[in-house]
């Protein structure tokens, strides 16, 4: 995304009351990824009137049943629009396994969503980001996901929040490498942290046979959602 640029760690708050888009917030990490989280409300109408899409995006959202995911996929790309600051917006394609990339970047950007809130990252490295509803049920899902190793930090009073944590990091992951086939208990490791409500960071890894990918990832909590992102690093 050659047009998103900033001073690295400088946070951008936005309040833009003239684009009715509640942005939470637009950050600028100190790696120079960009984040971007925006809590979504409006109409789907007003979302047209916002963007002009290509026809294979069109034909992409018509098949998007549901009102709640077309205004979804509007926000995503109205917010990774404004994020890049380009005037002629750039189309998000997708690659053979689903990836989306804009068009005319250098940038990887990676897109989540979850009730009212859609998430962007965007860098000129792998990234992967995921937003998620806190709900109980991930309780039951933990077996197919959790390793032994991850399972033994939890804690009982914050272990839905660390579940939704070890979930969002491992769904990064998967979109941060954009290859299908991939097991989230055998080819997705996170090391074990120690967790807090007030956010913060660890580390993960893609182990692919013989081939190793490592990551930073980041936490943070906003209301009843967790938000996780990762950026792949040289450092093992």
């Amino acid at each position: 995304m050659n047009d998103l640029s900033g001073t690295a760690g400088r946070v951008i708050s936005f309040l833009l009351l003239c684009w009715a888009m509640p942005i939470l917030f637009h950050e600028i990490q100190q790696n120079g990824a960009e984040l971007g989280v925006w809590r979504v409300h409006e109409p789907e109408a007003w979302f047209g009137q916002q963007l002009e899409i290509s026809e294979p995006e069109r034909e992409n959202l018509a098949r998007l049943k549901s009102v709640r995911h077309r205004r979804e996929w509007w926000a995503s790309r109205l917010l990774l629009h404004r994020m890049s600051g380009r005037e002629v917006r750039g189309k998000v394609l997708k690659d053979e396994n689903g990836k989306p990339r804009l068009e005319d970047s250098e940038y990887e950007i990676s897109l989540s969503h979850s009730g009212e809130f859609v998430a962007v990252l965007a860098a000129p490295f792998a990234v992967g980001i995921d937003i998620q509803r806190l709900v109980p049920k991930i309780t039951r899902l933990a077996p197919k996901f959790m390793r032994p190793e991850e399972s033994a930090c939890l804690e009982s009073d914050t272990m839905i929040e660390q579940l939704h944590v070890f979930w969002g990091a491992k769904e990064s992951l998967y979109k941060a490498h954009a290859k299908r086939s991939l097991d989230f208990k055998t080819h997705i490791l996170i090391d074990p942290f120690h967790y807090q409500r007030t956010g913060g960071s660890f580390r993960g890894r893609l182990n692919i046979g013989a081939t190793e990918r490592f990551f930073e990832l980041q936490y943070r909590l906003i209301q009843n959602y967790v938000l996780v992102y990762a950026f792949e690093t040289s450092d093992h």
